[in-house]
């Protein structure tokens, strides 16, 4: 089992504490391999391999847990002695009333749970209310770039040359299994296909009874086309109408809102610098892993610059930042980041082919007077470049910064 040390060092604070751990994250990011993880690590500090009890509910031999009821009472039958017990439930969102269980284990007081799902909805603002305080969400993304040069090293395959180890990362994306084995090209896609249609299937259109299943996927594919574009959920509609089809802006936003429970896509607001407010409309939407693309729409050229942007984003969320769009009167971007009350300036370009795309990436953050640092981030072979503060640097490098 290949350690994934930096969610271990998040998780590991809250063990043996009275606090629910829940793993959440889209299908296939690695929740279920944190868990056993999470095992191996109890059963180094001496935790009796009894007194650890591990359900997957999407196991065939746990599909008879179906309710609170059946769960607890197989619980009951496991927890058999006074002792402290390390209760590990995965894709608890599965079982018809979970919530009640658990909060009962937690007011026992003999149990250290710990919890994933794939659907945001596990923690709704019902289910906040009911275990208020009693427990800590830590979010689960698919590899990113560095993560991916750490399974290669595992797996004795490692890439000494970063660019065209990013180039690979580029085409593969951050699933781990992508990462365990060596998968060809066109194999890979393959794996990514069939969890692009778990996740679309199961987590969304089952899941929420969708009827009308043609338009739901069309918008999918309209958001994996437009990846790093302003999104307009209005002109999405007018879109579709010209196509005599009809989807109401309102649905629209409700499929939005499915796709983001489900962890297939994240919203990214913009921000009024000079208004210092961030914008309720016009917002970005990224995909969870950039696979997802290439497996839906095939591996095209013009969609790099897309998910270049895409994979600098899911870098600044895995690093626990703040992330918007920048908009400054009529300039753009890409991406303010924030944490801590620090801030970190990025656009993100494929490559600077001439004077009027450099004046085009460089010129938002020339404009931005502060000493925060900013960053002009390419796939350029030449780079290392500053230009009145603004560096200019390669996308694997940046990446692979231990800090902006």
């Amino acid at each position: 089992m290949i350690p994934r040390e930096k969610y271990i060092q998040k998780i590991r604070p809250h063990m043996h504490r009275p606090v629910i751990k829940v793993l959440t994250g889209i299908r296939r990011s690695g929740k279920s391999a944190l868990l056993t993880l999470i095992a191996d690590e109890l059963k180094q500090q001496g935790i009796d391999g009894n007194h650890i009890i591990r359900i997957n509910f999407e196991e065939s031999r746990f599909f008879s847990l179906t309710n609170a009821h059946m769960l607890d009472e197989y619980l009951r039958e496991k927890m058999d002695d006074s002792g402290r017990y390390f209760v590990l439930l995965d894709e608890i969102q599965e079982v018809e009333n979970w919530e009640k269980i658990v909060n009962s284990l937690l007011a026992a007081g003999n149990a250290d749970i710990y919890l994933t799902g794939s659907n945001s909805r596990l923690l709704s603002s019902e289910l906040s209310t009911y275990l208020a305080g009693r427990y800590v969400e830590i979010p689960i993304q698919t590899l990113t770039f560095s993560e991916s040069l750490v399974f290669a090293e595992h797996r004795e395959a490692p890439d000494t040359d970063r660019k065209a180890a990013f180039l690979s990362y580029l085409k593969r994306g951050g699933f781990p299994i992508l990462h365990v084995a060596p998968y060809d090209e066109e194999a890979g896609r393959t794996v990514v296909s069939g969890i692009y249609a778990s996740v679309i299937l199961r987590d969304v259109i089952q899941r929420y009874s969708l009827r009308n299943t043609e338009l739901f996927e069309r918008l999918v594919l309209f958001l994996f086309e437009n990846t790093g574009n302003i999104f307009s959920a209005k002109s999405v509609s007018d879109f579709l109408k010209s196509q005599n089809r009809q989807l109401s802006v309102n649905t629209i936003y409700e499929y939005l809102r499915m796709l983001e429970e489900a962890f297939v896509i994240r919203k990214v607001s913009r921000y009024d610098m000079a208004g210092k407010r961030v914008l309720k409309t016009l917002e970005k939407y990224y995909v969870s892993d950039i696979s997802l693309i290439s497996a839906a729409l095939g591996f095209r050229d013009t969609k790099i610059s897309g998910m270049l942007e895409n994979i600098v984003y899911l870098e600044l969320i895995s690093r626990d930042y703040q992330v918007y769009i920048g908009k400054s009167g009529d300039k753009e971007i890409d991406f303010i980041a924030e944490k801590n009350g620090e801030l970190v300036y990025i656009q993100v370009a494929r490559a600077i082919i001439s004077d009027e795309t450099r004046e085009r990436e460089f010129a938002p953050l020339l404009a931005v007077h502060n000493h925060y640092p900013k960053y002009v981030v390419t796939m350029d072979e030449l780079t290392g470049g500053t230009i009145d503060g603004v560096r200019h640097v390669h996308i694997a490098d940046f990446l692979l910064m231990d800090s902006w």
